[in-house]
């Protein structure tokens, strides 16, 4: 979410919109500053725990330390827990509250009545918005969480060219995201185990690319240990753990060597629309994603991907992601035509498109306001 306001700060900044964005203060960066029409304030914050009640004791601390230095305006987003219970009232100079909620609900929307508009990612977090408080049904703003579409489209141009033309090399199937257990990456290691036990496929690889410290949202060493112990044996150098890449245009690099890109995720109260299988799909890479309904709005199997049953017992989902992996290795027919059609459903995703739904939003509030 971070990553996703940080470029759209840069566009309404661009457009002529007076824009400020407060972030965590971080080593080597200045406290504030100015860069590209964006002011930047960064305050004091404090690392990701693994305990759910000390996360959100945290996050009541920064939307404390956020409602300080916060400057007048017509708008603020955040995308916070605590912050818009209390922003409105506290300090109402700082303009109409904008919660962008990143992730599946958990009960503190019966919260937000000062609140005036609530931006759901997908159908499926705007549904639960609607469920726990009815009152704020006409707040909601469907908006999906963008991806940068031209530097994906074409970050590989051989990927562009094998888009049309079967490849000659191994293929990679892979997995970019947080290394943590409720990411369901112990299915598609199952999976790729009874991959390798199938002779008659061609060359092929996984690499899983993603943070493992907890701090970043992972499940720590000892889970990346476990993961290897398990299944490197198996797989031997077919397998690749790979830490994170934070610089987006080597991230799209690394989509653009992706031919299946497999997020397994089992976080039924978690995921609100990962932008990773998005930015997947704009580089050519074919989406095989769990039943979660935060997909219904971006992958219809046998159109431009697969879906599979997250809610079966652990063998039956590694052998239905087998199954969908192995059809995909075998057809470069299928393979290619679904890569494509995902191509073009993620363009719809575009930061362009969607900075414009936002200050349309942001006028209409502002507007009702003044």
């Amino acid at each position: 979410m971070e990553k996703i306001w940080f470029r759209f700060s840069q566009l309404f900044a661009a457009a002529g919109h007076e824009t400020t964005y407060l972030s965590r203060r971080w080593p080597g960066l200045p406290d504030a500053e100015t860069v590209a029409g964006v002011r930047h304030i960064r305050l004091p914050g404090m690392n990701h725990r693994r305990h759910l009640a000390a996360n959100l004791v945290l996050d009541f601390v920064w939307g404390l330390r956020v409602l300080r230095a916060l400057p007048a305006g017509d708008a603020v987003i955040c995308n916070t827990v605590a912050l818009p219970v209390f922003l409105r009232r506290l300090k109402p100079r700082a303009g109409q509250v904008c919660v962008s909620l990143g992730r599946m609900p958990k009960g503190q929307i019966r919260l937000y009545g000062g609140v005036a508009c609530l931006m759901a990612p997908s159908t499926a977090v705007a549904d639960r918005v609607r469920m726990e408080n009815p009152a704020l049904a006409h707040r909601i703003l469907l908006l999906p969480n963008p991806i940068d579409w031209p530097l994906h489209a074409g970050a590989n141009p051989a990927k562009v060219a094998a888009l049309r033309s079967p490849s000659t090399g191994p293929l990679t199937i892979g997995y970019v995201g947080r290394v943590h257990p409720e990411k369901g990456l112990e299915q598609l290691l199952d999976a790729a185990c009874l991959l390798a036990a199938q002779n008659d496929l061609p060359p092929w690889g996984l690499q899983i690319i993603g943070p493992v410290a907890v701090p970043q949202g992972g499940g720590g060493e000892a889970y990346r240990q476990a993961l290897l112990g398990k299944y490197g044996s198996v797989l031997g150098t077919r397998l690749e753990l790979l830490p994170p890449i934070f610089d987006p245009v080597q991230l799209a690099g690394r989509y653009g060597a992706i031919d299946v890109f497999c997020y397994p995720s089992l976080a039924t109260e978690g995921e609100g629309l990962s932008v990773a299988p998005l930015e997947a799909m704009a580089a050519g890479a074919v989406p095989i994603v769990s039943r979660l309904p935060v997909y219904d709005d971006v992958v219809v199997s046998g159109r431009n991907g697969f879906r599979f049953d997250h809610t079966a017992p652990p063998r039956a989902v590694a052998a239905e992601l087998a199954g969908h992996l192995a059809h995909l290795l075998r057809d470069d027919e299928t393979r290619l035509r679904l890569a494509r059609a995902a191509q073009e459903t993620a363009r719809r995703f575009d930061f362009g498109a969607l900075a414009g739904t936002v200050l349309g939003a942001l006028a209409a509030l502002t507007a009702r306001s003044a």
